[in-house]
């Protein structure tokens, strides 16, 4: 069976554009997207995959969204049995593409959940904003008809895919990476995308506030994105004890996992979130907030600590786990493994297989 997967951009990569390239692994499928960042397809090593761009986007902020939405629509692809569909602006190439399966990471989070955070960052440019959201936001809606089936990464983005665009999903958790431990260095990593809701900012203000404690921030972010000016602003005049290095290697993300103190993430309301599971693989206890997936995958004072998020809560698990790391070290590697590639490929087949017999006696 041949299988094409869309997936929206493939240039900075985050959990969704690892799983995709996972997925077209595990399943001998070929890749369409728009922007493609080779170099850091390099540095993750993914190799005899065919990844296939449909058109480079306009790289300006709602323009490039809109743009990306229109090439897929666009898009007619032939001598395929089967498409898959990832990310959030694939979904318009869904029409001309069946049978189907969307993978949703989340219903588009400035479109709905997010919809009031982004609307004040947006406030010096408000009307072309609502504008596009009333616009874009409709025209995408109407693409849902045309799904067969709909797959998901967690309890959480299932909810989310019932509330606003009222439809069932199958959960098929996202596979994981799994990375060695190596030795309890001497300071805290943080992996993550530089986008306002991964809360950076308040990850800084904590560390600013413990000067004995080192941070290391890993992560990029698209250009033609509304997370270039945070990350200028955010990343900016950092302290000593905090250092952002930016896209790393595979090798470099292995050596991090491997020789970190524990992990620290700050994200709101997190569809799944694979790093804590990545870390965890590799032994180190994890500082989460108590919120969306990560409520999912970490069990609290037994893969590291869940916490709200403020600096003083945040403050006191770093102080905690910091006396003690090992202590969470079996139960995190245990947790990590089930996590595996395995079940997703094959949970993944299953659900491919079904869909076609059902839509063969349609």
């Amino acid at each position: 069976m041949k299988i094409a997967i869309f997936h929206d951009y493939l240039g900075s990569i985050g959990g969704g554009e690892k799983l995709v390239l996972e997925l077209a692994k595990g399943l001998s499928a070929d890749i369409y997207t728009t922007d493609i960042n080779k170099n850091n397809l390099k540095r993750l090593n993914y190799k005899n995959i065919k990844i296939f761009s449909l058109g480079k986007c306009i790289q300006f902020p709602g323009l490039k969204q809109v743009h990306s939405s229109w090439i897929f629509h666009k898009a007619k692809l032939k001598n395929y049995d089967f498409y898959i569909l990832s990310g959030n602006w694939s979904v318009f190439a869904t029409k001309k593409h069946q049978p189907n399966l969307y993978y949703i990471h989340t219903p588009v989070r400035m479109f709905y959940d997010s919809y009031e955070h982004f609307k004040k960052i947006a406030s010096w440019n408000l009307i072309p904003f609502l504008l596009w959201v009333k616009l874009h936001k409709y025209f995408l809606e109407k693409q849902f008809k045309y799904i067969n089936k709909i797959v998901t990464n967690s309890v959480n983005v299932k909810n989310r895919i019932k509330k606003y665009h009222h439809r069932e999903s199958k959960i098929i958790y996202p596979p994981i990476k799994k990375y060695k431990f190596i030795k309890y260095g001497d300071f805290w990593l943080s992996v993550n995308r530089i986008y306002p809701h991964k809360r950076i900012d308040l990850q800084i203000e904590v560390f600013k506030n413990l000067p004995n404690e080192k941070l290391i921030i890993v992560g990029g972010y698209m250009s033609g994105d509304h997370a270039k000016n945070y990350a200028k602003r955010t990343l900016s005049n950092l302290p000593k004890n905090i250092k952002y290095l930016g896209e790393v290697s595979e090798k470099a993300l292995e050596d991090l996992y491997g020789k970190c103190k524990a992990f620290i993430t700050t994200s709101e309301n997190e569809d799944f979130g694979m790093t804590v599971l990545e870390a965890m693989s590799a032994g180190k206890a994890v500082i989460a907030v108590n919120e969306g997936g990560y409520k999912e995958t970490m069990v609290n004072n037994k893969t590291g600590i869940l916490v709200k998020p403020n600096s003083d809560d945040l403050t006191n698990a770093i102080k905690k786990i910091s006396k003690n790391p090992k202590k969470y070290k079996n139960f995190c590697e245990r947790r990590a493994k089930i996590f595996n590639i395995n079940n997703f490929i094959n949970g993944m087949k299953k659900e491919i297989l079904s869909n076609i017999h059902k839509n063969k006696k349609i």
